[in-house]
């Protein structure tokens, strides 16, 4: 049975392709950099969104009737939205997909059903990607959905949750490994509070960080290769999350020794809800050397929530990747598409016409991104406008050579008399444009 029958595998048709389904931008083995397109952008569709979401929202049900989430046996839908998924991957032309444990198969009414029912997909999944030759970018655990999770899971009052938790990453981790799994994922949806008249923020920090330890012992016990990533959101759903963005998450990771260990996920709409940039919170990660993987989405500026719509600003998208390009490029990681079709947008042809529009967008940046790095102008504008540092004096006061009192000696001793200088914010906001416009 096909879910997609009047779909046939996306193509690339250029610029004056007339086809409402085809890239106009996205050549999987153009050379870009000397790297082909895919390899650079390493994209992946998610499960959860795509495949699970009914549509609906706090203000009202679902809105789709997917032909693979109808029927009352758990388990025979599961097997329905695999072949749904890997049709769709593999008429999208993505390399990678994504998914919590719980969208691949029912949680059940037990732990020993959730594993159960876990084992028996992971079977058809091993399957699918050997008959496809779609990968999985990342895995992760849902320990957020369930009411049992409503005060966290590894920050929860109760051990027991916990160890709950504790029993679902370990299943997922170790289901990541066995599907060959770029990297893992861990987003912490409910660990924070919503009020600080219950809750002992120091206890709940120890927590985390004692279960980031586990899962990182874990990790080298299994001999799983891949990157561990923590993924950072301000808020939403508590009012205060603790890895609230990439700055706050390596101050975790350095206080509980795991800055070597675990990298970050970056979420483009989590980070305008930080009140930061996309372009902030990935310049900051690879500053910091955590920069791991991308969710690539967008929010809305006139909505205050996490929207997850398909990125379309080819301008923020391309500062992004131009920070991505100079950090080296994604080494495990990628862009995901945790993204979602509108409410409206019914039909399941729009997840498609959803995804082609964000992969052209991805691939146009890109272009642009490379652009800027081959002559690369904000670089030498940096290079001139820090060039002090570079000198002896400069690299005596990094270097720990000369105490306050020395460097205060110097001033006096030279008489120095700094005038500022122009930040040329225009010119360079001007190059950028030009850069992706032309």
């Amino acid at each position: 049975m096909s879910y997609f029958p009047s779909v046939t595998p996306i193509r690339f048709e250029g610029k004056q392709a007339q086809t409402p389904l085809a890239f106009r931008h996205y050549d999987a083995a153009k050379l870009v950099l000397g790297k082909p397109m895919r390899e650079h952008l390493r994209m992946a569709a998610c499960y959860w969104h795509t495949f699970v979401w009914p549509g609906s929202d706090v203000f009202g049900a679902g809105t789709f009737r997917r032909p693979w989430q109808e029927g009352g046996d758990a388990m025979a839908m599961a097997h329905n939205k695999a072949d749904a998924a890997f049709e769709f991957f593999s008429k999208l032309g993505v390399d990678y997909y994504t998914f919590h444990d719980t969208d691949v198969a029912p949680e059940g009414n037990s732990l020993a059903e959730y594993r159960n029912n876990f084992a028996q997909m992971l079977d058809v999944l091993e399957r699918k990607q050997e008959q496809t030759g779609v990968r999985l970018l990342w895995g992760t655990a849902n320990c957020f959905s369930n009411p049992r999770f409503a005060s966290g899971a590894a920050s929860n009052p109760n051990p027991e949750l916990f160890a709950y938790a504790a029993a679902q990453v370990c299943t997922a981790m170790n289901a990541t490994q066995r599907l060959g799994g770029a990297n893992y994922v861990l987003w912490g949806g409910r660990e924070g509070y919503e009020t600080l008249l219950n809750t002992d923020l120091k206890r709940e920090r120890e927590q985390l960080g004692r279960f980031m330890r586990l899962v990182v012992e874990h990790k080298h016990k299994i001999g799983f290769k891949g990157t561990l990533l923590i993924e950072p959101k301000p808020q939403e759903p508590t009012k205060h999350q603790y890895d609230y963005d990439s700055a706050t998450v390596h101050g975790f990771l350095k206080q509980y020794g795991l800055e070597q260990e675990i990298k970050v996920n970056i979420e483009a709409n989590h980070a305008t809800l930080a009140g930061h940039s996309f372009h902030h919170e990935i310049a900051t990660a690879a500053a910091l050397g955590i920069l791991g993987s991308v969710d690539a989405n967008r929010g809305d500026p006139q909505n205050g929530w996490d929207t997850d719509q398909f990125p379309n600003s080819v301008e923020e998208m391309t500062l992004a990747t131009y920070e991505i390009l100079k950090a080296g490029g994604f080494t495990t990681g990628g862009f995901n598409f945790d993204s979602k079709v509108r409410r409206q947008s019914l039909d399941e042809v729009d997840l498609f016409h959803g995804h082609v529009g964000a992969m052209d967008v991805l691939a146009l940046a890109l272009e642009r991104a490379a652009g800027m790095v081959e002559n690369d102008l904000l670089a030498n504008f940096k290079a001139e406008r820090y060039a002090g540092w570079d000198g002896a004096f400069g690299q005596d006061v990094l270097a720990g050579k000369l105490s306050l009192s020395d460097i205060a000696e110097h001033a006096f001793a030279k008489q120095i008399n700094p005038q500022a200088v122009s930040g040329r914010q225009e010119m360079l906001e001007n190059l950028v444009n030009r850069a992706i416009y032309g």
